[in-house]
């Protein structure tokens, strides 16, 4: 492979894979992945702890063009969702496009010679379109906690998980209760000789309607023509409805709590650990979690909720900020990622010489999600205020490939050199997002969550439903930027 390209992709999961596929099938040959890890799947690659699995219908949790009739169960499983990741990826060349192993240490536009230059392990490479792919879930959150560097026993965070260390008969405490601890703690509690887990906030959790798929399904997926389209309308219809307590948060997603706390008083039935679970704030402000044996798993005889944040580490006491201990032998962090402050920010400039984290001060920003004023021909797939409760990161990023891939093979249609969207446009879109967000439950719901960023602005979320979401950020139009011609020329497009 050259060192010039004229699409680099960062990012080999999801979000990469459809990117590089479709600019191909438009007809842009020359596209390369860059990827750190040695294979396919992003977050499904790295996330590996037990229980692993998706909380979004395998239906709707794939991609489009690639329907798969083989899932096994509702919500599929994460082997089963990084073999078919994989396997996609393989199926269209991808293997050849990829140059893994490579990671991407630093990245800026070079004005003078209207390209992209990007620092690697393996050099220097070009281009004249960049996709960051990396996603929101890329780089773990460790917590800076005193006493933590100094604990000898094993530590490891939920997605980096020591497959090496037998948690057999250890004493263990989880530091963190969200979205993967919700699926490890079951898996783990029955095999350790103590679980103690540290809750800084109680989650929701509501029933998981999952089940094995039958084999008289998968038949039907296999040969009856758009049976698949209608699995994932139907499923779609259903995700939609929920979309709807999102936005009208009272009295609809009042009802929907009824639901949560009927779940937590049929299952926990002693009063006091109920009480610890029981959350202080509308469902849905956080991230919804859904499990059939979470909650199940706290009542065990050898787990303890410890509903306070972890205060220090004392040698192999773990301290809670409300003074109890635990003596553990590992710590597991189920804290999360680096969301809306993800570390490529820091390493990418535009074209003043500034990162992007120095743009956004705190507030990540980027028209439809997409694009953000200052980057020309640099585009985010997951980006900013594309965040829903309720739907499938795969509508998502299918709908931003398609309006990248209409930018640039505009671009090349029309002999642009760069385009960037005009400054003006972004503000506006991120005042209309701003404005819709006020009455939802995200903003609304009494708490506080990943949603909000440094300035505990919402920079995640997007407040419509996810048929505008997929219709408004599909659609490319040219007057939304300024663009270079060949000869240098900057014109309103």
């Amino acid at each position: 492979m050259t060192n010039h390209h004229e699409v680099i992709v960062i990012g080999a999961g999801i979000s990469g894979v459809c990117a590089a596929i479709k600019l191909a099938e438009a007809g842009v040959e020359d596209v390369v992945i860059v990827e750190k890890a040695d294979t396919f799947g992003g977050t499904w690659r790295a996330n590996t702890y037990p229980g692993c699995a998706c909380d979004v219908p395998s239906g709707l949790y794939s991609f489009s063009f690639a329907p798969n009739s083989e899932w096994s169960r509702l919500f599929a499983t994460q082997p089963e969702i990084l073999g078919y990741v994989d396997r996609v990826a393989r199926e269209h060349g991808l293997a050849e496009r990829t140059r893994f192993g490579v990671e991407v240490t630093g990245a800026h536009w070079d004005t003078a010679a209207e390209r992209w230059r990007l620092s690697t392990g393996a050099g220097e490479l070009t281009a004249r379109f960049v996709v960051s792919a990396a996603g929101p879930w890329n780089e773990p959150r460790v917590p800076e906690i005193p006493g933590l560097a100094e604990f000898t026993g094993a530590v490891f965070h939920s997605a980096r998980w020591n497959h090496d260390y037998d948690l057999r008969g250890k004493r263990v405490a989880v530091v963190g209760t969200g979205a993967s601890a919700v699926q490890f703690v079951p898996a783990i509690a029955p095999e350790v000789a103590a679980l103690h887990l540290f809750q800084r906030t109680a989650q929701w959790v509501l029933p998981k309607l999952d089940h094995p798929v039958p084999a008289v399904e998968k038949r039907m997926m296999r040969r009856i023509p758009f049976a698949h389209t209608a699995l994932r309308a139907v499923e779609y219809t259903i995700m939609e409805g929920l979309g709807v307590a999102f936005r009208h948060p009272r009295p609809l997603m009042q009802t929907v709590q009824a639901v949560g706390s009927a779940y937590l008083r049929a299952v926990v039935r002693d009063p006091a650990l109920r009480a610890k679970l029981t959350p202080d704030y509308l469902l849905g402000c956080k991230r919804i979690l859904f499990s059939n044996s979470y909650l199940q798993s706290l009542t065990r005889d050898n787990v303890e909720v410890h509903a306070t944040a972890v205060a220090e580490f004392r040698g192999n006491t773990v301290v809670g900020a409300d003074g109890s201990t635990a003596e553990v032998d590992a710590v597991i962090l189920g804290t999360g990622f680096h969301i809306l402050d993800t570390p490529l920010a820091d390493i990418v400039r535009g074209a003043d010489g500034r990162t992007m984290a120095e743009h956004w001060q705190g507030s990540p920003e980027a028209y439809l999600g997409t694009v953000t004023t200052g980057f020309p021909n640099a585009f985010t797939v997951l980006g900013p205020s594309l965040g829903t409760g309720h739907s499938s990161a795969f509508a998502i990023l299918e709908a931003q490939v398609e309006f990248l891939v209409a930018a640039v093979t505009t671009a090349r249609r029309r002999g642009w050199s760069a385009l960037d969207v005009r400054p003006e446009v972004q503000a506006g879109y991120v005042e209309q997002v701003q404005a819709a967000l006020a009455g939802t439950v995200y903003n609304a719901g009494g708490c506080q969550s990943y949603y909000l960023d440094a300035n505990g602005r919402n920079s995640f979320s997007w407040p419509w439903s996810t048929g505008e979401l997929t219709t408004r950020v599909s659609s490319f139009d040219p007057a939304d930027f300024t663009v270079t011609t060949t000869d240098d020329v900057e014109i309103p497009a």
